[in-house]
């Protein structure tokens, strides 16, 4: 290396004698795709708060993470006039003063004069500023030890070491380069390339390096002594899958719930309603086994109308069945659609492949109005990958997905498979006529302004060409509903499972990728396999889920368990839906509310869209408006306004106090105290009170006169108890 003394004046700075190297045949060639890139992206030059975010920083925008080098290349030497850049003086540069603090920088230090980072752009700048060879220099995969990570108890660490392998057969340790993150914070922190555990539990750690992705999994084991694993049922592939792991990190399962929690709980998650107080007595007086008679009341429930029912319901939150977008007679139409598929069990592929293929009258054909809620290419395209596959693609429209493999350039590929659904008004003013144009189909790239052609976002052995079909949407529906879609039945698995647990095994459900692995692989798989080879049968899904063992365990915990939230060693509470809280109060009082617009016996489960007025109850308490496919539309959140709602409230009110209610028809009919009180606690809570509950009720509603009121009171505090709020 040669070191040349320059004088020079920078911004006004007189820069001290500064070093200029003179590339030797035997030095390392430094390119800025694989030494300077790599600097950018881990200081956080490239982050979205930085200037990767959309209208950069300062006057100066880079790519987010960096997914466009060659942009990046040309802003850091060419813009400005190139006054980012000093070949004569090097180490003067803007893009060397800036991180470095010589001259006011917003973001602060980056990297100091005598670090790696320093010295590498400063070399790299003497050496020319080679862009570097786009096949040569580019990352094709990261390989990072150890593959898992298992801490023996909270405060112990490890490190991690990254291993780059790049095109031209070359590999290279990044550890100190590439970007760890932990999802879970409170389990995991990261120092640097080192992995702190900081309680017990599970995290995922992704590495990120140039656009590529992997992730290690990270367990802090218990480190109490006396752990022995004390064996448990186990109904069906589920169980052997949960308990195989939970027996690896030292997490022993719950009990089985009572039968009285089981019914309540199956009621509500296969019906959206709990069982009337006839049903409940008739279960728990059932002499039969208690596996026995749980597996009756599954065969009972799946299939019946109230399922049908619930299950309309949530497909038409995610379908958006809305008449906001299709009319009031398109929203009946589809409604009914939907309902009838349920009803029938239609395959789910087939289901999924009637909708992205169909056309005609949205009257008629109502499937069709899929399109008129998703009437633009991009927009079909966006709900489509979320609801069927778990893809968020909305974030590759404007750059390439930042923790993905999807570019910019697939999202318009896929959008281009909608580019020739067209719509048109029909007979009636509500409705739309949905076609495959002709002509005037051309789907451009909004940056390059050239046609894009439709093609799939992995094809798999078997996908049919894309030109196979008339309607390039029946080629893509074959596709996406194959067997061999590693999408497709993961996502509706992953999404119905979170339907009983009030999790994924991936969550959230509709972001399916490489750097948010399952918290339990072994079990998604075995639920897709299963799912897969039923025929793609939703009912076999849910009668296999709701059967297991891991389903039916109680809530309460053990030593063991008690800071698992995430393995499904115990149930956790989850508050009731708006639907079904609004159901299960008018079990418990007998009091129906006045729905308009639709018949009288209708409940909330039945209702057609969130424009059916209700004073407000079912909005307050998160009901979706039906405008996204997400799931995150609905609200089960807790609040004040909430809580002093059903306190305060004149939904529960009145309705306790209905002349026509459960307690003054109870005591027209001549109830006796004790039967009043058990059938208040079976309304409510699906069981009889205990001998103690029991004995405090008759004590309250024999102390003096006022029986009705009293009861009235016992039945507000029951409504309004967690028992009754949440699904148990």
């Amino acid at each position: 290396m040669k070191r040349i003394l320059v004088p020079a004046l920078i911004l006004g700075l007189t820069i001290p004698a500064l070093p200029v190297f003179a590339a030797t045949a035997d030095e390392a060639r430094v390119t800025f795709l694989k030494d300077v890139m790599p600097i950018l992206n881990n200081t956080g030059c490239t982050a979205g708060a930085c200037h990767g975010s959309a209208k950069g920083k300062n006057g100066f925008k880079l790519s987010l993470r960096g997914y466009d080098a060659q942009f990046d290349y040309r802003a850091l030497l060419f813009e400005v006039a190139g006054r980012r850049f000093n070949r004569a003086v090097p180490a003067a540069s803007l893009m060397l003063a800036k991180p470095t603090m010589r001259v006011p920088h917003e973001g602060g230090v980056r990297f100091g004069e005598d670090s790696d980072a320093f010295r590498t752009i400063e070399k790299w700048m003497s050496q020319g500023a080679p862009f570097g060879d786009t096949e040569a220099d580019t990352v094709t995969k990261l390989v990072v030890r150890p593959e898992e990570i298992l801490l023996e108890e909270p405060g112990k660490e490890a490190a991690l070491a990254v291993t780059a392998h790049y095109g031209d057969g070359s590999t290279r340790d990044v550890s100190n380069l590439a970007v760890l993150e932990s999802n879970s914070t409170s389990t995991a922190k990261i120092e640097g390339a080192k992995v702190l555990g900081e309680r017990i539990g599970e995290a995922a750690i992704m590495v990120r390096y140039e656009g590529k992705f992997t992730t290690v999994p990270l367990t802090v084991l218990n480190p109490a002594p006396g752990f022995a694993w004390k064996k448990v049922p186990q109904n069906n592939y589920i169980d052997k899958q949960i308990d195989a792991k939970l027996k690896r990190l030292k997490i022993q399962p719950s009990e089985l719930a009572s039968d009285a929690v089981f019914l309540r709980r199956v009621h509500l998650d296969l019906t959206g309603i709990p069982p009337t107080p006839e049903q409940a007595a008739e279960f728990l007086g059932d002499p039969d086994s208690s596996r026995a008679k749980r597996a009756r009341v599954i065969d009972d429930l799946v299939g019946s109308r109230a399922y049908v029912d619930h299950w309309s319901l949530k497909w038409g939150d995610l379908l958006q069945s809305n008449r906001k977008h299709l009319g009031e007679k398109g929203m009946w139409a589809f409604r009914q659609w939907i309902r009838d598929a349920i009803a029938s069990n239609q395959p789910y592929d087939d289901f999924v492949r009637e909708l992205l293929t169909s056309v005609g009258s949205t009257f008629q054909s109502p499937a069709a109005n899929y399109f008129r809620v998703n009437d633009d290419p991009k927009l079909a395209m966006e709900t489509t990958t979320q609801l069927f596959l778990g893809v968020r693609m909305v974030c590759a429209q404007c750059h390439d997905h930042p923790f993905e493999r999807w570019t910019q350039n697939q999202y318009f590929q896929l959008a281009a498979f909608f580019a020739a659904v067209g719509m048109k008004p029909g007979f009636d003013s509500d409705e739309q006529i949905v076609y495959v144009k002709r002509d005037d189909t051309e789907f451009r790239h909004p940056t390059t302004n050239k046609p894009v052609m439709p093609e799939y976002l992995l094809a798999s052995a078997g996908s049919p060409p894309v030109g196979a079909f008339g309607d390039s949407r029946e080629a893509l529906a074959e596709w996406l509903t194959s067997e061999k879609n590693p999408y497709f039945a993961k996502a509706i698995t992953n999404r119905v499972w979170s339907y009983f647990f009030g999790r994924g095994i991936i969550e959230p459900v509709d972001d399916i990728r490489g750097s948010n692995p399952p918290i339990n692989p072994a079990l998604l798989d075995a639920l897709e396999k299963d799912f897969v080879e039923s025929g793609f049968d939703l009912q076999h899904l849910i009668r296999t889920i709701v059967g297991s063992r891991t389903y039916q365990a109680a809530m309460e915990t053990n030593e063991w368990n008690e800071s698992d939230d995430i393995n499904f060693s115990h149930f956790q509470p989850r508050r009731l839906p708006a639907e079904s809280l609004l159901d299960a109060m008018t079990i418990a009082t007998g009091s129906r509310p006045d729905f308009p617009e639709v018949p009288e016996d209708f409940s909330a489960q039945q209702l057609p869209d969130p424009h059916v007025d209700t004073s407000g109850f079912l909005n307050m308490f998160g009901r979706p408006e039906r405008e996204s496919p997400c799931e995150c539309e609905r609200r089960n959140d807790l609040s004040l306004p909430l809580a002093m709602s059903l306190v305060n409230g004149p939904t529960l009110a009145d309705a306790i106090a209905n002349p026509e209610g459960r307690i003054a028809k109870a005591i027209l009919a001549g109830r006796s105290d004790r039967e009043l009180v058990e059938e208040l606690y079976l309304a409510a809570l699906s069981r009889y009170p205990t001998a103690e509950e029991l004995d405090r009720a008759m004590t309250y509603l024999g102390s003096s006169p006022g029986r009705a009121a009293k009861a009235q009171d016992m039945l507000w505090a029951l409504v309004n108890s967690n028992a009754f709020l949440f699904n148990r």
